[in-house]
């Protein structure tokens, strides 16, 4: 690479200015809410310990308001924390929490899911920029090199329905899709060679299963792949057992992944796991003409039968 195409891919995408913009109407919002008792907390992001880092928080008083955050950093899909398995991290009560777009997309399916009530929740909306990729220098700004490959082709942007819009969005340049591009070449490929790729990156995972404890969806109080009276999915960290794993987790999810590439931020293996999931989302779209979307739906084509269903797989 040129040392023009070098500068060109570490140049800003935003300026400061948005940062600071949309990091001051977040805490004033929480502090409203929180001195008008209107929620029991605040669930977003404050400063982290390294320069530039961001953690996930939950603000419980107006002079805590001030701690709230938002920049690059802000990776975390934050609706994890309204599910069962996470309650007890939070205040019992009506609860205000920020999201960004690909966020706002799994709080829809919770809601669809009856896990959480849309009473019970005071959404504050961030008109989102983009986030950092995993392993990047969080010092750096936003820029073609450091943004994460999810908001590289980024259709929600701006999160609908919310209660609060946090900032204004910037013009955005348009970026090269890598994702998409990486799935289409894997398309074009033979299913033998398709089938080497994943054996082979599965073959890498240690059954850490940080992809589960950062999925919003991954809410099971028990998960089927945890029990052995009966052992339904081998739990080795050995190839049958990821293969079990990666592939019962994928058809969980078809259907409900928000496409947020938190399990895949989270791999210490870096396992391209959104790629799969995205898989999944393309044949629920094509044979079932469905996706998950911004508002809540009760059930997806994997977990309800209509008469008319195609059943020429049926031999």
């Amino acid at each position: 690479m040129n040392q023009t195409a070098q500068n060109l891919d570490s140049a800003p995408l935003v300026d400061e200015t948005y940062y600071a913009a949309v990091t001051e109407a977040i805490r004033a919002e929480a502090a409203r809410l929180l001195t008008d008792g209107r929620v029991a907390a605040v669930i977003g992001y404050v400063a982290g310990r390294r320069a530039g880092s961001a953690l996930p928080a939950v603000i419980t008083t107006p002079e805590r308001a001030g701690e709230l955050i938002f920049s690059p950093a802000c990776r975390n899909n934050l609706s994890v924390y309204l599910t069962k398995p996470k309650q007890d991290a939070v205040p019992k009560g009506k609860l205000a929490i920020v999201v960004k777009g690909c966020d706002l997309r799994a709080l829809a399916g919770l809601l669809g899911e009856s896990q959480i009530r849309r009473e019970n929740l005071h959404i504050i909306g961030i008109a989102c920029a983009g986030v950092f990729a995993a392993n990047v220098d969080q010092s750096l700004p936003l820029s073609e090199a450091t943004i994460a490959k999810k908001c590289r082709e980024c259709t929600v942007h701006l999160p609908k329905e919310v209660d609060f819009m946090a900032g204004t969005l910037p013009m955005l340049p348009q970026l090269a899709p890598v994702e998409a591009e990486e799935l289409a070449r894997l398309e074009a490929l033979t299913p033998a060679e398709r089938w080497a790729f994943w054996k082979e990156q599965f073959s890498r995972c240690i059954r850490c299963l940080a992809c589960r404890q950062v999925c919003p969806f991954c809410f099971c109080t028990q998960c089927l792949c945890d029990r052995n009276r009966p052992q339904t999915v081998e739990n080795s960290v050995r190839p049958a057992g990821n293969l079990s794993w990666h592939i019962v987790r994928a058809m969980h999810l078809a259907g409900r992944c928000a496409g947020c590439a938190e399990c895949e931020r989270a791999c210490p293996m870096d396992i391209p796991l959104n790629l799969l999931n995205r898989k999944m989302a393309e044949e629920l779209k094509e044979r079932f003409d469905y996706e998950a979307g911004l508002s809540p739906q009760e059930k997806g084509p994997l977990t309800s039968y209509q008469e008319d269903d195609d059943e020429s797989f049926i031999k």
